[in-house]
């Protein structure tokens, strides 16, 4: 039995990592199947709609557990900023296409980072943790949930002020399970129905905590606003 949750679970990330690839360069957009399917229209830029007394700058200066998501306004979405190509060893593959960014090491990890909208159809009413688990079963309905683990990855973009972490949701492979070594990091953010999907594969190990401990020093979630 362990075994079998060992080789689900290798193969969920494998899935979820297959998923990252195939989607390069698109902006997940979740269709609701219940919902007529709508006429073709021109794309046009969206004005964000503002929440009355919501304190964005409050926001984005404190932590944002999973369950302070309902902290957050409708409107513009959470994105991520990183500056990894800096890191001695990183070069950028793409940048800004459709909302993702990826990056190649040359110890042979990846990591791709990606924002997402309109992902309304997969959200829990203000709660985020649920919201995320079902972006996990959308990206791969074999995933068993109740391996996710809480992460934490930088919240905000001043420099000059006291970090603050986003808590995410992550699934992790050991390149002892066989394949490489990956993590998945994701939040679906729910009241703005945006989401953050973050990856990093590596050969091994070793190499996988030095990607991550690299990341989490130059990747940043952005608060909308």
């Amino acid at each position: 039995m362990v075994a079998r949750n060992v080789r689900r679970r290798v193969a969920g990330i494998a899935a979820l990592a297959a998923i990252g690839a195939v989607m390069a360069g698109c902006t997940v957009n979740v269709p609701d199947p219940a919902a007529p399917k709508p006429s073709p229209s021109e794309s046009t830029l969206a004005t964000p709609s503002i929440t009355p007394g919501h304190d964005a700058a409050a926001v984005a200066a404190k932590d944002l557990p999973l369950a302070a998501g309902n902290t957050l306004a409708q409107g513009d979405p959470v994105t991520v900023s990183t500056r990894l190509e800096e890191v001695p060893g990183w070069t950028v593959v793409h940048s800004g296409l459709q909302g993702e960014v990826r990056y190649r090491k040359n110890d042979g990890c990846t990591l791709a980072a990606r924002v997402s909208v309109n992902q309304g159809p997969l959200t829990v009413a203000e709660d985020d943790a649920a919201s995320t688990k079902e972006l996990f079963r959308y990206l791969d309905p074999g995933i068993a949930v109740e391996s996710l683990k809480p992460v934490s990855l930088r919240w905000g973009q001043d420099s000059d002020k006291p970090q603050h972490n986003v808590e995410f949701l992550a699934l992790e492979s050991s390149a002892a399970t066989g394949g490489n070594a990956a993590v998945v990091m994701a939040r679906l953010f729910s009241v703005p129905a945006s989401s953050v999907y973050v990856s990093v594969a590596c050969p091994d190990d070793g190499s996988l905590d030095k990607a991550r401990a690299e990341a989490a020093a130059q990747l940043v979630v952005v608060p909308p606003g």
